[in-house]
């Protein structure tokens, strides 16, 4: 009798072992195998109840990057005077400019407007990489911007022969083959992470390392090639670009005596605040989820979406409306539309 309680008790603490051993077992199992496949954007957490307020000044500012923009480029495009390298660049600025802020600015309105805060991990990843392939696109455009104005103003005698249709050609590839393959390396590599924790991306768009913060495996990886993408786009390009500037400033103040060295010292200025802005907004918003910078959330949202939106805001007027070929233009054609509607109200009052 003793013999059978002992195998009866064992028998049962047995089974009681092995099955919670296999429920430990299973949920672990199906913890490490579950991945999210869809993602919430939560951006202002803080001031979340007044999100359809914030809509406002970013549908204004959307506006704004539109119509700026696409004057340039029509300016450009129809006064065959500004058919230079130059000019080229400033017009596939524009260009940039455009595509990236409508990337990320629609779905932040219809997020505000309606709700609609969700998006797919595959969406999710093609909005990353458009987002930071054009900002490294607009990065390389503004390193070539510096370097034109670099030789036309240093090496005068050989503009015509360093800066040909070649030239722009190698610059085009250098473009797409740089920033396309890096930024697929960085979007691959958040592809391939599991996301087995919380879905909320605090941020209001796919930006690389709020999405890189949900994982749950190992992240070296990710945080290693955000290190190189700073260090490829912002640590070279703008040294380069602040060494040619110099160069500028000191063959100019040289040259140019009293009023020129202003408006040189000025324009030069006045493009070197305008491009460390973007270069610095984007830095402290890549590095700080990267570093463990503690930033609150809002405020890193905010520059997050501020290093789309201000360049694109602002680059009309620093290299379209301050550019006294285009801004003479706009003057002449909306002169002419203006005599054009008087000239028509006059003869329908002779009528």
């Amino acid at each position: 009798m003793t013999t059978l309680s002992f195998y009866l008790v064992f028998f049962c603490f047995s089974s009681q072992f092995v099955g919670t051993t296999q429920s430990v077992t299973i949920e672990e199992f199906q913890g490490f195998n579950f991945s999210h496949s869809e993602f919430i954007f939560v951006g202002f957490p803080v001031i979340y109840e007044y999100r359809r307020l914030l809509s406002l000044p970013f549908f204004t500012a959307y506006i704004l990057v539109l119509v700026g923009n696409s004057l340039l480029i029509y300016v450009i495009r129809i006064m065959e005077s500004l058919h230079s390298p130059m000019y080229i660049l400033i017009c596939g600025l524009a260009v940039v400019d455009i595509v990236v802020a409508t990337v990320i600015i629609p779905n932040m309105l219809l997020s505000f407007l309606f709700d609609w805060n969700d998006i797919s991990l595959a969406s999710c990843l093609t909005q990353m990489f458009f987002t930071h392939f054009l900002s490294s696109v607009e990065s390389t455009i503004l390193l070539a911007m510096a370097l034109d104005r670099y030789v036309a103003i240093c090496y005068p005698l050989h503009y015509a022969r360093i800066l040909n249709s070649a030239m722009f050609l190698r610059l085009l590839l250098f473009t797409v083959i740089r920033s396309g393959s890096i930024m697929f390396v960085l979007v691959a590599l958040a592809g391939s992470l599991s996301f087995c924790g919380s879905n909320v991306i605090h941020h209001c768009y796919c930006d690389h390392m709020a999405l890189v913060s949900l994982a749950c495996g190992n992240t070296d990886k990710n945080n290693a090639m955000g290190l190189a993408v700073i260090i490829c786009f912002v640590g070279i390009d703008i040294c380069v670009i602040v060494f040619s500037y110099m160069k500028i400033l000191n063959v100019v103040l040289r040259r140019a005596a009293g009023e020129d060295r202003w408006k040189a010292f000025h324009t030069c200025g006045t493009h070197l605040i305008v491009i460390m802005c973007f270069y610095l907004i984007g830095t402290v918003t890549f590095l700080s989820r990267n570093l463990n910078i503690q930033i609150p959330t809002d405020i890193n949202t905010f520059l997050g979406v501020m290093y789309i939106v201000l360049p694109a805001s602002v680059n009309p007027i620093i290299y379209g409306v301050r550019t006294k070929e285009i801004r003479n233009r706009i003057l002449k054609m909306f002169n002419t539309r203006v005599n054009r509607e008087l000239t028509v109200q006059v003869a329908i009052v002779d009528v």
